[in-house]
């Protein structure tokens, strides 16, 4: 009798230790039959910004959720919002601020996992010129980009009682997506990203000294720090295509691989910079380098694991772009879905939260080379 009951307990506990394995194994919903083809419309040009998906990619992670994934490269013409909602692809990236417009005037698009945890917006001052704070570009020539991109700042600036739309307050000035106007000083103030545009300047040369700029010749403003950042890069889908059962375990399978893409690009920076730059980019490995770490520094650590939502910087967000009237109305709930992104979560046996990590100190390398 002894011996059947140690015979019983051994088949559970076999049983037990199978099903945890099985639990920390992402498994395919669709296994063993034909891929589900999809597609992924980017917000911009191939670079480290993306690295996740690319990883996701080249390490086989979509394949082993049964996805056969096209990653859709985008530019200044394309606007993944559209792309997505007339069908060009079924996922997208976007700002949340963008995605909720695009809401507002009648697209059926919601967020479904929001991978950047962070805002990597910035104002660039020299430090020569002696403006180490957002209050102090009262009176200055403030470069800022369009389209949406202004308002962070633009609330920062309110925070220390200048309006950005009276001349007297401060001169505001359209910038273009490059640092030549901050280079050449005509303004005294430069939008930028930690990721790329920070790292422009200090991959170009001072031409009094010959060297490269440093982080000591800058004062760099961040828009997070000052309370103003809005939420970015995140994962967005058609709602009525989501309603689909099987378009609902697909998005499960896909955010689940891309998580794993963006874990290993956290674990293996340098791999995620090579696979990144093989893709064809016209941005060297030293500049891609700089803008994984960044962009790592942006994802964790992920306190309610990758792909979740902080609340508080949502609501945020939400503020600071009716406060500027980019929408009119609050947006309702529908317009972020958690469940998807937490059930894609607890097929991992992975550290998807990333509380440990630590931003190294990636080297400059002149032009991005």
């Amino acid at each position: 009798m002894k011996r059947h009951l140690s015979l019983l307990v051994l088949v559970i506990m076999l049983a037990a230790l199978a099903m945890t394995d099985r639990a920390r194994v992402p498994q395919a919903v669709s296994a063993g039959g034909k891929p589900d083809a999809l597609r992924l419309q980017l917000k911009w040009v191939t670079q480290a910004q993306f690295a996740g998906y690319y990883m996701a990619k080249a390490r086989g992670f979509y394949a082993e959720e049964n996805l056969d994934v096209t990653i859709l490269t985008g530019s200044a013409e394309v606007e993944p919002e559209k792309i997505v909602a007339g069908g060009g692809a079924e996922f997208g990236i976007t700002w949340i601020p963008s995605l909720l417009v695009s809401r507002e005037t009648g697209l059926d698009l919601v967020n479904i996992a929001q991978v950047f945890q962070r805002s990597a917006s910035l104002e660039l001052t020299w430090k020569d010129a002696g403006i180490s704070s957002i209050g102090q570009l009262r009176g200055k020539r403030v470069g800022v980009w369009c389209c949406g991109n202004q308002y962070e700042l633009f609330a920062a600036l309110h925070k220390h009682g200048i309006d950005p739309e009276n001349a007297t307050d401060v001169t505001i000035v359209e910038q273009p997506f490059d640092m030549d106007l901050f280079l050449s000083r005509s303004v005294d103030a430069a939008a930028a990203t930690t990721y790329n545009e920070l790292a422009q300047v200090l991959e170009s040369t001072n031409p009094h000294t010959g060297q490269l700029y440093t982080l000591d010749d800058l004062n760099v403003l961040s828009l997070e720090e000052a309370g103003t950042g809005m939420l970015q890069d995140g994962v967005f889908a058609r709602a009525s295509w989501l309603r689909e059962p099987k378009n609902r375990a697909i998005a499960v399978r896909f955010l689940r691989a891309s998580f794993r893409g963006w874990i290993a690009c956290r674990e293996e920076p340098e791999a995620c910079v090579q696979t990144v730059v093989a893709q064809g980019t016209l941005l060297g490995a030293g500049h891609q380098r700089w803008m994984m770490n960044e962009v790592n520094a942006l994802i964790w650590p992920s306190v309610g694991g990758i792909g979740t939502v902080n609340c508080d910087t949502y609501q945020r967000t939400v503020e600071i772009a009716r406060q500027f009237d980019m929408i009119q109305r609050r947006p309702d709930a529908a317009a972020v879905r958690t469940d998807l992104a937490r059930e894609a979560l607890r097929g991992l046996g992975e550290d998807t939260r990333g509380v440990g990590w630590r931003r190294p100190t990636v080297q400059v390398t002149a032009g991005g080379r």
